[in-house]
């Protein structure tokens, strides 16, 4: 197991200072000032950040056994799976088994996943649909027939599935699933929603100073009405936060997926693994105000090609199948290109084709484009390659538990070992639904016990208001393309420790900022994803060979000694902070 000496200290209180010897010389006084006291505290039996599938689903399942409090940054809608467009992949058509879809899933892996979860959660899956069914979610169905009684749904294939099994509800399955699931939930009387809420760290007992087993007893939460910092006491925390894809300058994810949830864990002594992984996906609109926006790789299919700044094609010198190479071949050409020839994006061009041809088959792609002034059937449409999801994160077995007593971490937060090195579509959604569903259930065996101790308040001390936001948004530029330009798609050895020195000293200064000024959801979100960046390079400096989503030109062929072998990084232990004390 590696260990990682990246993390930030954290503490409640700034009367006195920390012996600065018990941390690592790059995160002395690295402590995080707070909005001061009086703040409320709030008991409840389960506390779930995040408002996705995956803390939806647990929510519903926990209130079973009592009270539930659900924290999240914005409102209630805002998480990585109301963005989802694609759909859910799950064993549903006649001609499909569990066994054709573990095998895809095992292909796609790389020589990384963990059988058993992939079987475990596979064989679940068209169980766990049909809860979602019966909640009201409305996926697309076919034509008229079918079975009396039953629903014929409509079922798409996408690349890797040897079969057609993802269900879809048109290109906004992830907005339909979250708005019946956050139906579900405001009918619940035993769940509050606090919205506009941002977490700040886990509560763990070793972090009390307490003795015995270390577990999770609760979270802070920096409130967005008040600006204090509450305090959420719990029988156990999940982490359903999502993933990271705004460290890197390019995403496809909204701007709440700061890896919040991998930063706390971290923090609070859990596991960390694979986060060298991060899938991205080729052809993201290049546009300031649409860096969210997913150009489909069926473009490409109906004779898209992808063109240089000097308007040439350039994809048949990387791949004899061209435009129509797998996603990760042809996200590694597009990067390719503009680190060789210095531009800001790539083009993919469709003109060739009749202008209503264009507009019939992708009236919401034309739609978009044209909102940003950029007519498809007139001229290309300006791509880059975008972070799309992380298939590492939170070491959990397949129901969610964490190396900490209390702590369970579902989604793309977590890692289970389903994706291994590179997911297969639409695969995401289906963990999120069934860990969730597990992780509740195994809290109807074993609840843990409740915590009977005052949890202390975060106090601000000497900490004054921020003076100069402008330096909040230039780390965070930084880090995103410093991630960006040598964590990207393509690495190498000098790139990640160039990435390794600069993420340094960007730490340097964050850590400076939050000893002297009070705490904001930017300050935080900006603590995490330096945090998350650097588990990403430390992560890839450990892998020496090229493998599913990480390729490094110094190693360029999968190491057979590295199959079935994690990146595994955790934050060194220390005393408990001395401010603590009452």
């Amino acid at each position: 197991m590696g260990v990682l000496s990246c993390g930030e200290g954290s503490h409640w209180g700034q009367a006195s200072l920390p012996n600065p010897n018990w941390y690592p010389d790059r995160f002395r006084a690295s402590f995080v000032p707070l909005m001061a006291s009086p703040a409320a505290v709030h008991r409840f039996d389960f506390l779930v950040l995040g408002t996705g599938m995956a803390g939806l689903t647990f929510a519903l399942r926990a209130a079973e056994l009592g009270t539930v409090a659900i924290v999240t940054k914005k409102n209630r809608a805002d998480s990585n799976t109301n963005w989802a467009q694609g759909g859910i992949a799950s064993v549903w058509g006649p001609d499909d088994t569990v066994e054709l879809h573990v095998r895809d899933t095992l292909d796609a892996g790389a020589g990384l996943c963990r059988e058993s979860v992939v079987r475990t959660i596979l064989s679940e899956g068209p169980a766990r649909i049909a809860d979602l069914i019966a909640l009201g979610t409305r996926f697309d169905e076919q034509g008229e027939g079918g079975t009396p009684g039953q629903r014929t749904l409509d079922l798409t294939r996408e690349g890797g599935h040897s079969r057609r099994r993802v269900l879809h509800a048109k290109d906004a399955t992830g907005a339909e699933i979250e708005r019946a699931l956050l139906k579900a939930v405001s009918a619940e009387p035993r769940i509050h929603v606090f919205e506009n809420q941002v977490a700040v760290d886990l509560i763990t007992t070793s972090k009390l100073g307490l003795d015995g087993e270390n577990r999770c007893v609760g979270a802070y939460v920096l409130n967005g009405a008040t600006q204090q910092v509450d305090t959420f006491a719990a029988r156990a925390v999940i982490l359903a936060t999502g993933g990271c894809g705004k460290v890197y300058l390019y995403t496809t994810n909204p701007d709440i997926a700061t890896g919040d949830g991998v930063a706390m864990a971290y923090r609070a002594g859990a596991s960390i693994a694979n986060m060298e992984f991060i899938q991205f996906h080729p052809t993201c609109l290049f546009h300031p105000k649409a860096k969210t926006f997913l150009v489909s790789e069926a473009v490409r299919g109906e004779g898209g090609l992808l063109l240089g700044a000097d308007g040439q094609r350039f994809m048949d010198r990387y791949d004899s199948r061209a435009e129509l190479a797998p996603r990760d071949i042809v996200a590694r050409a597009i990067d390719s290109e503009m680190k060789r020839t210095g531009a800001d994006c790539m083009f993919l061009d469709i003109t060739h084709k009749p202008a209503r041809f264009i507009i019939d088959h992708f009236p919401n792609i034309y739609a978009r484009c044209l909102e940003h002034g950029i007519d498809m059937t007139k001229e290309p449409i300006p791509v880059v390659p975008a972070a799309h999801y992380q298939c590492g994160g939170v070491v959990t077995d397949v129901d969610g538990r964490t190396g900490i007593p209390g702590l369970f971490a579902v989604g793309e937060v977590a890692c289970t070992g389903l994706h291994g090195a590179n997911r297969l579509a639409s695969n995401s959604l289906l963990e999120a639904l069934v860990c969730a569903h597990r992780a509740a259930d195994s809290l109807h065996s074993e609840t843990p016990p409740r915590f009977d101790g005052d949890l202390p308040a975060w106090e601000t001390g000497q900490a004054i208001d921020p003076d100069e936001l402008v330096v909040v948004s230039h780390n965070w530029d930084e880090i995103r393309r410093t991630l960006w330009d040598y964590v990207g798609i393509v690495r190498t050895n000098k790139r990640l420790r160039r990435a390794e020195k600069r993420l340094g000293n960007l730490q340097d200064e964050i850590r400076e900022y939050y000893w002297n000024f009070r705490v904001t959801a930017d300050l935080l979100e900006l603590r995490n994803i330096a945090t998350v960046s650097e588990l990403i390079v430390a992560c890839a400096l450990q892998r020496p060979e090229s493998r599913g989503l990480h390729y490094n030109l110094d190693h360029p062929e999968p190491d057979p000694a590295w199959s079935q072998r994690d990146t595994v990084v955790r934050r060194q232990t220390h005393p408990p902070d001395p401010t603590l004390s009452r």
